[in-house]
């Protein structure tokens, strides 16, 4: 769990020098005087967004992680092997970068999964190392000078030792071809040199005397291919690089040494060369590494002789492994055209779909390392992208019988990921199978892919990290109680920077379009959001709903494929990247979905597709919370939305929920929410904190109410909370959710009679009356007497406990249950009548009808009423 408090910042151009990390030309490390550094920061880009106070709960991972971690101690933390967040200036522009070191090259990257560098250089042209104060550290060349901040003296120690052992390198060997080249995206003038079977480019010649470069690429993953008059293009898996040489002899130089480099770099059969034709078939599907030689050919995925190991391992039930080389006859021509039309980029898409940065195994990893991750990845399916069919065996093989008998190979390999069986009956005598209707459609791939794996066996589904609690912290945290630690961050561009102090260098860096989820979570006075990724759960508090909203709509226009307006995007409460379906049709897509008032918008993820659905009175929705889907009923259309964790859902069902409570109600244009509404004024704050906490992570715990939280941290939190409500921070888990239920009780006890004693008599009357229409209208009457606290406190509590019996089929908590627990409550010297229990039943279960008015009218899986 990590929690932001969100402040405005005042100036967030100028930072102290300790939080700098410079990048100077041509001075040594400490010769600009304070007021130069001070220039320097001044003229920096501004943050986007405000400086953010966070409170961090660290996450354990997949079973696979806790065995990296023994090993990735030692890697790390070696004489010559370092790799951490530095703060960099580079220019004027103040930068977070991630940097390596290997031994020989030092590297500066923007994001630790990217795959080209920002700024390389050889350790040979390192001429100085120097240790600052305050986790500050310089390194010189002949032309340029560094300076880094790390988070802490630790850190940077480390770096200094790691930087020092690996001076006395040999430098770079004489280049094969170097010349100057214009590179077309982004437009700049460069400077290329070829050295072994790497293509070295610098921003200058004279860089690239001193040894400085910008990227380099690797030529035993990349093609070479003439594009114009004086053009040529290198493409690799990643990226296509397309340059522009000063004359057509020079353009022929190039094309000549590239291609021998890249033939030289290349020795591997028939076999090899075709499916290496692909550029994403060049490195291994799993780690990366450079001319795998194997292939798994259920998987469709190419992988380097250290995976196919770990392959092996799984059986022939998951993977089929094979050589490029070797096993000649397996490889037919439909097969070799399956990999290089889709190989590991398709597979990839959906076995790989969901693998976060810091789990990614890269070339060097350990075998227990690699072990677990391909474990993780194909065994287990933690990473794959499920099919949104994968609720429903059924649905899987009517659809697989649908697509076999077209060219869409994708989503065959989509279905045969989820579970779909190879096997199925499809009910047509003359063709049995899937493969039978394949062959018959003269789909020769897709029977090809179909003869692989018919008697291979896919991952549960339940496997997957929607349905995982390890693999989110939605439902509840880790058994392990793991520490918190307490942060400062910065949302600037498309980058959350975390760091120790708030003058500090980051130790964290969250990139924004690992985001899945946000929910604006508003309360009373309290003015917060909920983001997801599919490792963290954050919970962002900000001083005014102008700071959120202004935060909320960045973190979306980061999000979104294409530009969107910011009045487009104001008032919008929930945005999540779900896959839709419409009807009865099994096509499914991917979209962001966004709840603003009474709309729900749908942008797509592939071109500038935007729709907008009105959500009336009328409409219906129906959650299945085993397969995270929420079906929207509408007068005209009928929306499933699949979401990819159990939190979204849950969040999701929730306010629309309120939506259809509200809009029956109180008709179009109603507030959303009821927390946004004056009517929490009236409810005292000690209240309205416990019950947002419990309707926000306790819906679905069993017991809520009936279960005991800790005596002693109850009575605390309930003094905090009559004295300092905002200061207040539950536990998060059941835990944490008990304990507000505990507190919630005691302070609905403490607070003044919710029906005074000279009303007593009044309600006694009412609730022996034998027929149920008179009571619930003696109900009303009842409530327009008392006071307007009284009738807000009670009307929110009602509210709450409605919502809680929606989820009776997980929590237990039966409106009969709620109404034992909170008849002493309510109704204190009648806790022991079975009619005042039966009235506290009926206002739980006729709450829109009692406190709402209307009649009572049953909609869906749910009840509304409609005026």
């Amino acid at each position: 769990m990590r929690i932001f408090n969100i402040q405005a910042c005042k100036d967030a151009a100028v930072q102290s020098d300790q939080g700098l990390v410079s990048w100077v030309e041509g001075s040594p490390a400490c010769s600009d005087p304070p007021s130069a550094v001070q220039n320097r920061q001044q003229k920096c880009k501004a943050p986007r967004v405000a400086t953010i106070r966070v409170s961090r709960r660290k996450q354990t991972g997949v079973e696979w992680q806790a065995s990296a971690q023994a090993e990735e101690a030692p890697v790390r933390d070696s004489v010559v092997s370092r790799s951490s967040w530095l703060e960099v200036w580079q220019g004027r522009r103040h930068r977070v970068l991630w940097v390596t070191l290997d031994g020989k090259l030092l590297s500066l990257w923007k994001k630790r999964t990217d795959k080209f560098t920002e700024v390389v250089l050889h350790v040979s042209c390192i001429t100085n190392v120097q240790s600052l104060e305050k986790g500050r550290f310089s390194i010189s060349t002949p032309k340029k000078h560094f300076e880094f901040m790390a988070n802490n003296e630790a850190v940077r120690d480390g770096w200094v030792r790691s930087l020092h052992a690996s001076r006395g390198q040999k430098p770079q060997e004489a280049p094969q071809q170097c010349s100057t080249l214009v590179m077309k995206d982004p437009r700049a003038k460069v400077y290329g040199a070829v050295f072994g079977h790497e293509l070295w480019i610098y921003h200058s010649k004279e860089d690239f005397a001193n040894g400085v470069g910008m990227f380099y690429i690797s030529m035993d993953v990349a093609q070479v291919k003439q594009t114009g008059r004086r053009n040529f293009s290198l493409i690799t898996p990643y990226k296509t690089f397309s340059f522009q040489a000063d004359s057509s002899r020079e353009q022929a130089v190039w094309l000549a040494s590239l291609t021998q480099v890249i033939r030289n770099a290349l020795s591997c059969s028939e076999v090899a060369q075709h499916i290496w034709a692909s550029p994403w078939n060049k490195v291994c599907a799993d780690c990366g590494s450079a001319n795998p030689e194997w292939a798994s050919i259920n998987l469709l995925t190419v992988i380097c002789d250290a995976c196919a190991g770990q392959h092996r391992s799984m059986g022939t039930s998951v993977s089929k492994v094979r050589s490029l080389k070797m096993d000649r006859k397996v490889w037919t021509e439909p097969l070799i055209q399956l990999f290089v039309l889709y190989g590991n980029k398709a597979a990839n898409e959906v076995w790989g779909y969901n693998v976060p940065g810091a789990e990614q195994i890269l070339a060097d990893a350990t075998p227990n390392e690699r072990r677990a991750f391909v474990l993780a990845k194909y065994s287990k399916g933690l990473y794959r992208r499920a099919h949104p069919l994968a609720c429903s065996q059924e649905l899987l093989n009517k659809r697989l019988c649908e697509v076999v008998t077209g060219p869409d190979v994708s989503e065959t390999l989509s279905l045969l990921c989820s579970g779909a069986r190879v096997m199925c009956q499809t009910g047509d005598p003359q063709c049995p199978s899937p493969i039978s209707l394949a062959e018959r459609a003269g789909q020769a791939l897709q029977t090809e892919l179909l003869r692989h794996n018919e008697y291979t066996e896919a991952p549960a589904c339940n496997q997957q990290p929607a349905k995982q609690d390890h693999r989110s912290s939605a439902v509840a945290d880790p058994p392990q109680a793991p520490s918190d630690e307490e942060l400062h961050g910065k949302l600037e561009d498309d980058q959350f920077l975390f760091s120790e102090e708030n003058d500090s260098a980051a130790c964290d860096v969250l990139d924004l379009k690992e985001v899945i989820s946000i929910f604006d979570c508003s309360s009373g006075p309290t003015h917060e959001f909920e983001m997801l990724t599919l490792r963290d759960r954050m919970q962002c508090v900000a001083p005014t709903q102008e700071v959120l909203s202004s935060h909320m709509q960045h973190i979306m226009k980061v999000l979104l494929p294409w530009p969107v307006p910011s009045s487009e995007l104001d008032g919008v409460r929930a945005f999540t990247r779900v896959s839709l379906r419409e009807g009865g049709r099994l096509e499914h897509r991917e979209v962001w979905a966004a709840l603003r008032n009474n709309e729900l918008l749908l942008y797509s993820t592939r071109g500038r597709q935007r729709e907008k659905v009105f959500l009336t009175s009328s409409f219906r929705c129906n959650v299945d919370a085993a397969e995270n889907t929420i079906e929207l009923v509408t007068v005209d259309r009928c929306l499933s939305l699949q979401f990819e964790l159990q939190r979204p859902c849950q969040c999701w069902n929730m306010l629309l929920k309120i939506l259809a409570l509200t809009a029956a109600g109180a008709g179009r244009g109603a507030p959303l929410y009821p927390a946004a509404s004056s009517l929490w004024s009236e409810v005292p704050a000690a209240i309205e904190k416990c019950i947002y906490h419990i309707t926000q992570h306790g819906l679905t715990v069993e017991g809520i109410y009936r279960r005991c939280g800790t005596a002693l941290k109850i009575s605390k939190l309930v003094e905090l909370l009559n004295s300092a409500p905002n200061k207040v921070q539950f536990d998060s888990g059941e835990s944490g959710v008990l304990d507000a239920a505990g507190a919630l009780k005691l302070c609905l006890r403490q607070q003044v009679e919710l029906i005074p004693q000279s009303h007593m008599s009044f309600w006694v009357q009412a609730a022996a009356h034998p027929v149920e229409a008179e009571r619930l209208t003696a109900y009303r009457r009842g409530l327009d007497s008392l006071s307007a606290g009284q009738r807000a406190i009670l009307k929110v509590l009602f509210e709450h406990l409605y919502q809680v019996q929606l989820y009776s089929h997980v929590n237990r908590m039966t409106p009969q249950n709620l109404a034992l627990v909170f008849v002493p409550t309510v109704f204190r010297d009648y806790g022991m009548s079975t009619d005042m229990v039966r009235l506290t039943r009926e206002l739980i279960v006729h709450y829109t009808l009692i406190f709402q008015g209307g009649a009572l009218v049953e909609t869906g899986n749910f009840v509304v009423t409609a005026l």
